[in-house]
């Protein structure tokens, strides 16, 4: 008898189909062909006025700014890109990662940390927004290379310490038109280190990861292959691009396709933002979505009949109440709210709630959440337009295995992952890299497990799993994903704690409150320390009624302020998370 397929296999059969590119001036130089005229970027000019920057426009001045590059000596060296989204840091980042090796860089680092980057990556010219390079020069006795290049972003910047990139661009042209090739002339082998990303993830120290150009082209085609991406697509761009998420996915994800790209002007601006440029797809973190979610469900509570908002049956949703004809104005409304255009969100960085992104599926607003990693540049699972679970990371993309090692009884191990996207390994740790790339597959450090139709599901990090004295094994996500559930908590982080003189570990959370959810809970009442902490203590003792003893949580700390995070929303599991609240 021949084995029945999975929907991994079948998903197979369904790719969309693709061209081949291995490096990205390979896929400059075809966007430029194919799309020559087509809008690659919608921007806005000083008086707020959107204006358009072709593919062929986007070509020529990667050229001009990657001739002048190789013309100040930085050919085959180390460059690094910093700042806020923005098409000048698109050009520098491609121009960077063809002349030479891209550094990007978080902009929301201390000068400290942006200074050691800049010297174990031997940095020789660094491009950004002015306000970035500043908080270098301010400390310019610690970067190791005093003849590092700066070059701002901003056209008036006062500060003679910087070249102007609209300098760079025009000896650019003036290089090309006197007959300058070198951009041109140049032959990327795909398979060498041109991407050192530092990451700091949610866990320990900061290591460079080493991508190769095939890495993050090969992830780019393997997600056309399963997210069909359209020449009239305009994405929306709001998580910062130095992120290889960002950066692969919503950055050159679209330039291969063809489609456009906006800016969001900052958290603050989304929605105004959204109703100026009327994009179709976005990338987010469960985070945005929820907030999204909030406001949606906060509207249609005042603006629907109470029939409809009051009595919510566990795990129903106002839109299941709704009759047709209400239904569908209430999609309509909520599609203009966000620009009347959006079709897609593509989610990762951490698990979305399943109630959430079923509900955008009834409201008409796809949502597909996948499972990646930097040193997989990113992606290695995810949803796709044929199959999708909200409950689930996905299943492999196309040219990209997983498996679980060594499962437990409940099928729960860690995740290890093989294909061209994996990172050539940390930069100048070999100790390090050898412990995660072992026989061609990278042991991700994160724990899941996997159904028989091949679907992912995330169950926590190895380094946070919380053993118990008799070998229980408990994943702190699961049970934060429990507590955050509820609206009258914003953010929960559980730790295991062992007491003094006691080898028994107890299950401990950190919770910060949504006081204004609770002040509605209270009906206008502002909280007292006491009520918040009341009110939490009953949120938790529901919590511990949905699962094991063992797992139970057995004490809490109300915390007065937001844990600190990544630059994706993830709760750092260190540093000053671990200091106690209120």
């Amino acid at each position: 008898m021949s084995k029945e397929l999975t929907i991994a296999d079948k998903l197979r059969k369904k790719y969309h189909k693709c061209e081949e590119v291995t490096n990205f001036k390979e896929m400059l130089d075809r966007s430029a062909i194919i799309f020559k005229t087509r809008t690659a970027f919608k921007l806005k000019d000083n008086e707020g006025k959107i204006y358009n920057k072709t593919y062929e426009e986007l070509k020529n001045e990667v050229t001009e700014l990657g001739t002048s590059l190789i013309e100040k000596g930085f050919l085959n060296k180390r460059i690094a890109v910093i700042g806020k989204n923005s098409y000048k840091w698109g050009i520098s980042y491609l121009a960077a990662s063809i002349v030479g090796i891209v550094v990007p860089i978080d902009k929301e680092l201390h000068s400290d940390d942006i200074i050691n980057f800049m010297n174990v990556s031997k940095t020789e010219c660094i491009l950004g927004d002015s306000k970035n390079l500043k908080q270098i020069v301010e400390n310019i006795d610690k970067l190791e290379n005093k003849d590092t290049v700066f070059i701002s972003f901003d056209e008036q910047n006062q500060d003679k310490k910087f070249i102007e990139i609209e300098t760079e661009l025009e000896n650019g042209k003036k290089l090309l038109e006197n007959g300058n090739t070198k951009f041109d002339k140049i032959k990327i082998n795909p398979d060498e280190l041109r991407i050192l990303l530092f990451t700091s993830g949610t866990t320990g120290k900061a290591k460079g990861v080493c991508l190769s150009q095939r890495n993050i082209c090969s992830n780019i085609l393997s997600t056309y292959g399963i997210v069909k991406v359209k020449r009239s697509d305009l994405f929306f761009s709001v998580l910062p691009m130095h992120h290889t998420y960002e950066c692969s996915l919503g950055f050159l994800l679209p330039l291969y396709s063809g489609a456009s790209i906006c800016f969001c002007e900052g958290l603050r601006y989304i929605s105004d933002n959204m109703l100026e440029y009327h994009p179709s797809m976005i990338l987010c973190v469960p985070l945005l979505l929820e907030k999204m979610y909030q406001k949606i469900v906060k509207n249609m509570q005042k603006s629907l009949p109470e029939k409809y908002t009051k009595n919510l049956k566990e795990k129903e949703n106002i839109i299941d109440k709704l009759p047709f004809f209400l239904k569908e104005i209430v999609k309509l409304k909520v599609k203009n709210t966000l620009g009347g255009r959006l079709r897609l969100f593509i989610v990762g960085a951490a698990a979305v709630n399943p109630e959430i992104a079923d509900m955008f599926d009834k409201l008409g607003l796809n949502s597909l959440q996948g499972y990646g990693l930097t040193e997989c540049a990113p992606l290695v699972a995810g949803n796709t337009d044929f199959y999708k679970r909200n409950d689930s990371a996905g299943l492999p993309i196309p040219n990209v295995e997983y498996k679980i090692k060594n499962p437990n009884e409940e099928g729960v191990g860690e995740i290890i992952v093989k294909g061209p996207n994996v990172m050539l390994g940390y930069y100048n740790m070999p100790e390090e890299t050898e412990k995660v790339l072992k026989e061609g597959w990278f042991y991700t450090g994160d724990l899941g497990k996997i159904d028989e139709n091949g679907f992912l599901y995330i169950t926590g990090r190895c380094k946070s799993v919380i053993v118990t004295k008799n070998g229980k094994n408990i994943y702190p996500e699961e049970l934060e994903s429990y507590l955050s559930e509820s609206p009258l908590i914003s953010e929960a982080l559980v730790l295991g704690v062992q007491k003094e003189n006691n080898d028994e570990t107890y299950v401990n959370a950190q919770i910060f409150p949504n006081v204004e959810a609770i002040t509605e809970y209270l009906k206008g009442a502002v909280p007292t320390k006491e009520e918040i902490k009341k009110i939490i203590s009953d949120v938790v003792s529901s919590v511990n009624k949905k699962i094991p003893n063992y797992k139970h949580i057995k004490n809490f700390i109300i915390r007065d302020k937001e844990f600190e995070k990544t630059t994706t929303q993830k709760i750092k599991r260190y540093g000053d998370n671990m200091k106690s609240g209120r």
